[in-house]
């Protein structure tokens, strides 16, 4: 896909270069630019080379971008008066500067509903992984220490209890997903959702610290902001019972890194399953590598030809939207539709003078 030159008429629309490999091709197998390259009056182009934070050169004559992993900041809008939205592919945006956005009059979307199924399932996965010693049942047999396999008596998800911190989308559907397993009523910590939303899903509204001291699981799926981050400390590890695991396939900082390893390592907690971490991408061997009783990805274990496909869709079709005059799904910063200055760029790059 070679980079095209925009004309006054025409929509652009870049992918950052994190979707391809050294010579330029997709590293995946579909993200839904059909939808893009299929579409009239649409130019798709890619950045040329990836870079960690978006930088004001990539964005000259730009009108929408599908971000995968780098930063967005204030900085990286000061040349963005071609630029009318983001979508990014995913639905963590703690790596974009929500502010620095509408600033600069830029519609930031997620992918709303993408990453649900995939995510559950893949925490799902986990929860029989950790219950079952997975991990270590397969060193055991790589290393010739058949009869140790009695040390290591699994459990099963019967009649335990699981903690989901966090009920949006991914949280509905892990409960979904388990409802065959014969589990007691799952326990869900969020200030925002109502408990009689909760109950209808088939869980109940509890705190935080009562969700921790009763769980076998604690699984979250909030996002990563300043009133989560740290949620989960040293106070909070010590609730959970010792057969307990935590599972986070959520962002890195929700959990404090120094005071799960003390759990993990002193056995206060049975184990963990950990998919993000601060300071991503980590680089060489992390500590945790050393604990038999941690599974551990490089923020990937929901990641699948499904998964990308449907984020990719959503993401293409939000930035056709406002191609289209539309307000896209999953809008971050829906008050950029009311700034005047928003609305002349509107005007100026789709022809539209008020977006429906």
């Amino acid at each position: 896909m070679n980079v095209q030159s925009q004309s006054q008429s025409r929509f652009s629309v870049a992918l950052t270069g994190d979707f391809y490999d050294a010579a330029g091709q997709l590293k995946y197998r579909d993200i839904g630019l059909n939808l893009l390259t299929s579409a009239a009056g649409v130019d798709v182009q890619k950045f040329a080379e990836h870079r960690p934070e978006i930088e004001p050169d990539q964005l000259s004559g730009v009108n929408g971008v599908v971000v995968l992993t780098p930063r967005v900041t204030a900085k990286s809008l000061t040349a963005s008066q071609d630029l009318l939205g983001l979508g990014r592919f995913g639905v963590g945006f703690d790596s974009v500067d929500v502010a620095a956005c509408t600033a600069a009059d830029v519609a930031l979307f997620i992918t709303t509903g993408a990453v649900d199924y995939s995510v559950a399932e893949a925490t799902v996965g986990w929860m029989l992984a950790l219950v079952h010693h997975v991990r270590i049942k397969d060193k055991l047999v790589r290393e010739g220490r058949w009869d140790e396999r009695s040390k290591y008596m699994g459990r099963e998800l019967r009649e335990r209890t699981l903690g989901i911190v966090g009920f949006g989308g991914i949280g509905k559907a892990v409960v979904k997903l388990l409802s065959g397993f014969g589990m007691q009523t799952p326990l869900v910590f969020d200030p925002f959702v109502p408990a009689a939303v909760i109950a209808e899903a088939g869980a109940k509204s509890v705190s935080l610290d009562e969700l921790l001291a009763q769980s076998d699981f604690v699984s979250l799926h909030c996002p990563l902001n300043d009133k989560t981050r740290n949620l989960i400390s040293t106070r909070e590890l010590a609730l959970m019972k010792p057969s307990g695991y935590l599972i986070n396939t959520a962002r890195g900082g929700i959990v404090e890194e120094d005071a799960l390893y003390a759990a993990l390592s002193s056995g206060k907690i049975a184990g963990a399953a950990l998919d993000c971490f601060v300071g991503e991408p980590l680089t060489g061997t992390p500590r945790w590598a050393a604990l038999d009783n941690v599974l551990l990805a490089p923020h990937s274990i929901a990641w699948t030809d499904e998964l990308f496909r449907d984020i990719g869709r959503a993401a293409c079709q939000g930035l056709l939207d406002l191609a289209a005059g539309k307000k896209p799904r999953g809008v971050v910063n829906p008050e950029v539709f009311d700034r005047p200055t928003f609305q002349a760029k509107w005007e100026r790059i789709t022809g539209k003078s008020k977006p429906s």
